[in-house]
């Protein structure tokens, strides 16, 4: 199955008085490529979300958001920690022994003081088997988003293969008309052009001319690769760069059809063949 590389996955956590929010996005890329927003809160856990990541990606931009979000209506139990009341007390009476003018700290600035209160949000360790069992969530949920942009891909190149084969076929009967009337022009030419040149010596000059705008390798060439790029969006995988390639080749050759084109309407073919290419590229670049 094609997976495209675009997807968006979001789940929250309920753990009642704070809940996990985990986000990713996910864009195309030629490579894996992370990035990080965590909260210092969860910090740690950025290890383990990158290795669940990796594990089940391979290709695409990814950005990961992760926060603890704290609840304002869920009650919380403030504590005041004492150790740390009666080191400020200490150094405040200290402080006023030797400077007896110096105003008293109030209510609000012991308040304030960095680590004076703790609440009854769960430490780390206890949000551990949370966090793995919500990044596993979070990435069926991105995989299956990336799975179904990926069918509606393959939907799509599949329509412009069809659309291309229509092409091939239109030209491929006529290519041997098109030769011997090419052909017979180039002979009238050259009889007019060099009287002196017998009959046997302008067949097989024009045979040999005549060689060189021959399409039919590249038609046979364009038909395989169209088969070829079906057998990989049939297998599935991590086709995307393998498809790539393939774009590159019809490319080619359809490039080499135009340059031979022998009549009006095989160069327009030619340039809807590269159209199909072009249009089938631009979505190819998007496949893990």
């Amino acid at each position: 199955m094609i997976h495209s590389m675009t997807g968006y996955a979001v789940q929250v956590r309920d753990l009642g008085r704070v809940a996990l929010h985990l986000e990713l996005r996910s864009v195309n890329s030629r490579y894996l490529d992370l990035a990080f927003r965590i909260n210092d809160d969860l910090r740690q856990a950025e290890p383990v979300l990158r290795e669940a990541i990796t594990a089940r990606l391979r290709r695409g931009k990814v950005e990961c958001r992760f926060n603890l979000q704290a609840k304002d209506s869920a009650p919380r139990d403030l504590a005041i920690n004492d150790m740390l009341l009666g080191q400020l007390k200490s150094a405040q009476l200290v402080v006023l022994a030797e400077l007896p003018q110096a105003a008293p700290l109030s209510v609000s600035e012991v308040l304030r003081w960095p680590g004076m209160l703790t609440d009854d949000s769960p430490a780390f360790e206890a949000l551990q088997p949370e966090i793995a069992g919500l990044v596993g969530q979070v990435l069926d949920e991105l995989i299956a988003s990336r799975r179904r942009e990926g069918d509606k891909l393959a939907e799509m190149i599949r329509g412009r293969i069809g659309r291309m084969r229509e092409l091939v076929a239109t030209v491929q009967p006529r290519v041997p008309a098109l030769v011997a009337e090419y052909q017979e022009k180039l002979a009238t030419r050259l009889r007019d052009a060099a009287a002196t040149l017998d009959d046997d010596r302008i067949r097989l000059e024009v045979g040999l001319f005549a060689q060189r705008v021959d399409v039919a390798e590249e038609l046979s060439r364009l038909s395989t690769h169209l088969d070829e790029v079906e057998r990989i969006l049939k297998a599935g995988g991590a086709a995307g760069k393998r498809l790539d390639f393939l774009m590159q080749e019809l490319n080619r050759e359809a490039n080499t059809l135009g340059s031979k084109a022998m009549a009006a309407d095989m160069t327009a073919i030619a340039v809807e063949l590269k159209l199909a290419i072009e249009q089938m590229r631009e979505q190819v670049q998007n496949i893990e």
